[in-house]
């Protein structure tokens, strides 16, 4: 009897390990729901190289390695290499040679290179994706610039929808800290980090003007994600630090803080994107060295514009929702003719879909998912034809979870029928302030 018994159990035991087996992946339970797509990939995005700077050349080379970037898409280019500040005449040359290289399905650029951070008035990072119009970009006094029409854009392709690249340096002080921020971008890829956003409420009246959008952004998005306003002049001794945004011309005690893989981090003031030393002022390039994943600077005087910075509550929620660094941040700033942008534009820790399964069937978890109207539809195949189901409202921000029910082998997918929200109330205008902010 106890043989038997041993035998019975096994058999037992042989047989819930062969239904485990037949079970379906999580990655297939999640291809069953297709939602609308969120965030640039690799095949969006171009690098563009300076086969005149051995740095450019190396790092280039490694991002399109580690993110899987096709040969094709890497666009060699010649300009003298170790100059803060390109020519228009250098510049109109690049800008032919991608003309004639880059197709229309390129939506966003990756420069690979520190220097140069401008050409002549505009940032570089502006002039490669809007183009070279300083009447436009350029603010030689305290005034405002050309808006960009990408501004707080529901557009997932903006070239396709507004005839421009946002561009993104791949900076770094060295090869090596630029490679290393290449690493971290590709760790945090939906990975939903687990920190907190900081948002400093400093002394320094000219550089603290973004703390009036504070209130609203916790209002806001304070249930998607951990907040934290800080009434100081320095961050000191954190170890989750997914966000800080501060306003100050130097930043004390960056070094004393953990920062996430993917994290965001910048502050307003005049010169932050002058990515070199000599100007006294924080610049974009010391918050990658502490750890941050995307910064942002302005590389001439922009006075104290709120419009000419990122508006905390549009890049969070973006970001936030899925979007790609490059997406998020860009679509951040209503102004970015004087801006920098430096990180790897394809970092997206909230992306992705997580699959959990219960009784009750399969629930599929996602951040990415905007605030809208969507119409949940049902088919017997990947192709459909798709019978509609319900409407789903889908309000604030977040973790969405979605439930397919146990036994239903059909296909689902998640089809908007309404304009997203807005990321968030608190948007950039005109009207802020206007001082010098050095």
């Amino acid at each position: 009897m106890p043989a038997i018994r041993a035998f019975l159990i096994l058999i037992l035991a042989l047989a819930a390990q062969a239904a485990v087996a037949q079970r379906p992946a999580p990655e297939a339970e999640a291809a069953r729901l297709a939602l609308p797509q969120v965030g640039l990939r690799a095949q969006d995005i171009a690098v563009v190289v300076n086969d005149a700077d051995p740095a450019s050349v190396e790092v280039g080379r490694y991002y399109a390695a580690r993110r899987g970037i096709a040969e094709g898409r890497v666009v060699h280019v010649r300009f003298p290499a170790g100059q803060a500040v390109m020519s228009a005449a250098d510049f109109l040359r690049v800008q032919a040679v991608l003309d004639a290289n880059v197709g229309a399905e390129v939506q966003a650029y990756a420069l690979a290179w520190t220097w140069p951070y401008r050409v002549e008035c505009m940032s570089v990072t502006a002039a490669f994706a809007l183009g070279f119009d300083p009447p436009a970009y350029c603010a030689e006094s305290c005034r405002t610039t050309k808006a960009s029409p990408y501004f707080d854009s529901a557009s997932r392709a903006p070239f396709t929808d507004h005839r421009l690249r946002p561009a993104m340096l791949l900076a770094g002080r060295d090869v090596e800290s630029a490679k290393r921020l290449i690493d971290r971008g590709l760790r945090s890829d939906a990975r939903w980090p687990e920190g907190k956003a900081y948002l400093m409420n400093t002394s320094d009246a000219s550089r603290n003007v973004r703390s009036v959008t504070y209130e609203r952004v916790k209002a806001v998005l304070g249930a998607a994600y951990p907040i934290e306003q800080v009434d100081a002049d320095a961050l000191e001794g954190r170890g989750d630090v997914m966000f800080e945004f501060t306003g100050a011309a130097k930043v004390a005690s960056i070094g004393d803080n953990r920062f996430l893989d993917g994290a965001i981090a910048d502050h307003l003031t005049s010169f932050g994107g002058i990515l070199g030393a000599g100007v006294g002022q924080t610049s974009a390039l010391d918050w990658l060295a502490a750890g941050a994943t995307g910064s942002y600077g302005t590389s001439s005087e922009p006075c104290n514009y709120r419009a000419k910075f990122p508006e905390i509550g549009i890049v969070m929620a973006r970001y936030l929702g899925g979007e790609t660094l490059v997406e998020a941040y860009w679509k951040s700033v209503l102004m970015p003719g004087q801006g920098v942008f430096v990180g790897d534009p394809l970092a997206r820790p909230f992306g992705g879909v997580r699959v959990a399964r219960s009784a009750a069937g399969t629930v599929i978890s996602t951040r990415a998912l905007a605030p809208g109207d969507y119409l949940l539809e049902a088919g017997r195949s990947s192709v459909g034809p798709f019978q509609p189901i319900r409407p789903v409202r889908v309000a604030g921000f977040g973790v969405r979870r979605l439930s397919l029910p146990a036994g239903d082998t059909r296909w689902f997918r998640l089809r908007p029928i309404a304009p997203a929200a807005r990321p968030a109330a608190a948007s950039a205008t005109a009207s802020a302030p206007a001082s010098a902010a050095d």
